[in-house]
Formats: C-alpha cells, structure tokens, sequence
C-alpha cells in the first residue's frame, strides 16, 4: 500500500528561505511538502500570488511535491494555490469563546459555500481538518459540516491524534469521514496534567509525542487505510513539544509510517 501514499511533511518547524527547505526536507526522505502560507513564512499571504508558484517550482526541482497549502480559507490563498499547481488547501476551522456551536457551523458553512465559486475555477479543494478544543473537533462534526458538499471543491482533512484527544475511535471514524476524505494527517499527543496535584480545579493540556507513544494508534490508522485501499497525502505534522528534537522525531516517525503502511499493502 505504500506505494499508493503521497508521504508528505508540514514545514511549519522550519523558517528558512525555500532552497534551504527544499534540501532539508529532501534529506529527511519527504515526497512532498505541506507548505504555510502564512506571517513569517517565505511564502505568506502579501507576496502568495507570485512567491507561491516560485516556491513549488524550487521544491519540485528537487522531487518535492507541494501536495497541500495550510493558510486562510479565503479567494486569494485559493487563486495562488491554483497558480501554483497546488490541490489542497487545509484550514482548521474555530468556534468563538461566546459562541455557540451550531451558530457557529452555520458562519463556517456560509464562508464555505461563498468559496466554492473560486475553488471550481482554480481546481483546488479545500481541507477541513478536525482539531481538539473548540473547534470542528470529530469526525461527525466534519460530517454534518461537509454535509452535501462536492467532495471535488470541499472535503475531509482526518487527524487521527485530534480524533484521539476527543476520545473517537479510529475506525469509526473513517467510517464517518471516508466518503470525503481527502487528505490523512499523521501526529500523536496525550493529555498530560498541567496543574500540580494540590491544584483545586485540574486543568490538562495536549503533550506532542512521536507516532509510537500517544493516544492515537498509528498501526490501527494505517490498517484501517489500508483495508479501505486510501491512495493520496499522509502528511506527518512535525508537530512535537519538543521542538529542539524536531528533526530527530521526523525522521523516525517517517521510518514508523513507512514499515506500518508497507505492512498493509
């Protein structure tokens, strides 16, 4: 099956002009990128326009395959990602602090429909991904979000390390998304006490792990993939609270991902 996998990296970790990157990330053993488009980024949302094509080019000259764009769900990201030749574009998607949930889904869809116009004529989808917290945070609420949407123009972002953090089962979350689904995000996390025991009021927050150690079950993910025959992006996030072993943690999880996608082929 790996040979049906587009194994891609997010390089958010590294702020650095794209000819750097682009070896960098070559080096590490990356088939393609997911490329910020955001403040403080070579490629941000003053200059996409021109510096986005500019970058894929760099970044294919080496073998790297920009698979997906992370910036604003907005007409001009989607108008550079189409000049660019890039087929995704993934946003998270947040509910306010005074909001309500489903008033909140209803702006988001409303912000959604209004895009479709300009994700037809450039070509590019746009990626929702589930996010812990107040968010569109499971796979039901992608489901009841993307609801009668062209999975061609709007689909499924999946993160199973998110999924996990809200307590969702892998496989029925496939269940829900698969018809959708787009593009498989791979991290892992674990809650982890914030607050020391004494504290009156627990608090928890998301510790960033490499693939082997969290809640999420790489090996359950890949063999639910697997028997559903998935072909496109797994992109590993680089996302670790431990930034200073980022690159140490990338290189091993692409290993990890590797031998459990091969396992189910």
């Amino acid at each position: 099956m790996a040979e049906d996998v587009l194994f891609t990296v997010f390089t958010k970790p590294w702020r650095m002009p794209i000819p750097a990157l682009a070896e960098h990330v070559a080096g590490l053993g990356f088939a393609g990128v997911e490329l910020p488009v955001r403040p403080g980024y070579p490629v941000h949302p003053g200059n996409a326009a021109t510096e986005l094509p500019r970058a894929a080019r760099a970044l294919e000259a080496v073998g790297l395959r920009v698979a997906s764009v992370a910036g604003a769900a907005d007409e001009a990201t989607v108008e550079a990602c189409a000049a660019a030749g890039v087929p995704l574009l993934r946003v998270c998607l947040f509910v306010g602090d005074s909001e309500d949930y489903l008033a909140a889904e209803a702006r988001m869809r409303c912000g959604i429909e209004a895009l479709v116009p300009a994700l037809e004529r450039g070509g590019v989808t746009l990626g929702i991904q589930n996010h812990c917290g107040r968010s569109v945070c499971n796979a039901m609420g992608l489901r009841s979000l993307l609801a009668d949407l062209e999975p061609r123009c709007v689909a499924a972002v999946w993160d199973p390390a998110h999924n996990a953090l809200q307590g969702e089962e892998p496989e029925l979350a496939l269940d829900i998304v698969w018809p959708s689904l787009r593009m498989v995000n791979l991290k892992n996390a674990f809650w982890r006490r914030a607050t020391g025991p004494e504290a009156e009021s627990v608090e928890w927050t998301p510790y960033w792990t490499s693939g082997r150690q969290g809640l999420a079950s790489w090996p359950r993910v890949a063999a639910q993939l697997g028997r559903r025959g998935y072909a496109g992006p797994v992109c590993l996030t680089a996302e670790y609270t431990d930034q200073a072993s980022v690159d140490r943690l990338i290189a091993e999880d692409l290993r990890y991902a590797r031998a459990l996608f091969d396992a189910k082929g």
